[in-house]
């Protein structure tokens, strides 16, 4: 079966901490193999031109995304009062953070929660976030994310940890705490050049909003490349997010990816899993009021998918 995970509360709508802990335990409860948190560090007043979503001009970015909780704090409160589920983060923006450190937080969170970390990373796209807060100019965000993939092999490995790229190194030095296990590291990608770090780098795929035929079509490039590379293709995953804003049936036809309403987002999953997709996770908090209907829905999606037999 599919492994299904949900996002996190880390909206406005929500009360950090509170809402965190009373999803997170439930959710478990429920039987979700995996959380969900992301990464957003502000959002432009500005959103002309370049500054606009995903830098498409003018393109306005959600109100949902004004005061996102921090991703890695969610998952620690998170991780705190669960025993079982896995933790994701979809994704960290990693020209955000000084390597080594971010390094350090994921293999601290790893073996605090006994090592049930699933790290997804991206390379960013906001010309904003980048201005307010990137260690690198956006123009480096590729080779800053392969240096983390380098660094962090360091960091994770046994001491002592020697490094060295562009920007950072380190010369024998010890560095801890270990993961608990070898952290599963999934890298978001769109363009045939993301894919192909995938395909070299990296143990999966994480595909936000991708189309069942855009998984098929993605993943099989991703796994003839990795193949090219030497590897085998079957251990690379396919991690799906499916982003939701509204639970309300859809009556369109064709009906548009992941428009609908319980019942119909249960039957994307099964579309995605046909795809090859191994793991699918629902955001489902920005299309829910509150915590109570968060994981209401969340227990309607689970039954739902699993009777189909997902």
């Amino acid at each position: 079966m599919v492994k299904l995970g949900v996002s996190l509360p880390q909206f406005q709508q929500f009360t950090p901490g509170v809402d965190v802990v009373a999803a997170a335990r439930a959710l478990e409860e429920i039987g979700f193999d995996s959380l969900w948190a992301f990464e957003r560090l502000l959002v432009p007043e500005d959103q002309s031109g370049p500054h606009g979503l995903y830098n498409v001009p003018g393109l306005p970015w959600p109100d949902l995304y004004r005061g996102v909780t921090d991703a890695l704090v969610t998952l620690s409160m998170a991780a705190a009062v669960t025993e079982r589920i896995e933790l994701g983060a979809g994704v960290l923006v990693v020209p955000l953070h000084v390597p080594v450190r971010l390094a350090k937080q994921l293999a601290t969170l790893d073996a605090a929660s006994g090592g049930r970390l699933i790290a997804g990373l991206g390379s960013g796209w906001s010309i904003d976030e980048f201005a307010a807060g990137g260690a690198v100019p956006i123009t480096e965000r590729g080779r800053a994310l392969d240096d983390f993939l380098d660094i962090a092999e360091a960091v994770w490995g046994p001491n002592p940890v020697s490094f060295a790229t562009g920007r950072f190194r380190a010369d024998a030095a010890d560095i801890g705490p270990k993961p608990a296990r070898r952290i599963p590291v999934l890298l978001g990608a769109a363009s045939d050049k993301a894919l192909a770090r995938v395909a070299r780098r990296a143990d999966g795929w994480v595909a936000s909003g991708a189309t069942p035929e855009q998984v098929a079509e993605k993943l099989a490039l991703v796994k003839r490349l990795a193949e090219e590379y030497g590897r085998d293709p079957a251990t690379i995953g396919c991690t799906v997010q499916i982003a939701t804003l509204d639970l309300t049936e859809s009556t369109a036809q064709p009906r548009p990816p992941y428009a609908g309403n319980v019942a119909q987002l249960a039957e994307d999953v099964a579309a995605l899993a046909e795809a090859g997709a191994d793991h699918v996770y629902l955001t489902l908090p920005a299309a829910v009021k509150d915590v109570t209907e968060l994981i209401d829905r969340s227990g309607e999606f689970y039954e739902t998918v699993r009777a189909a037999g997902v």
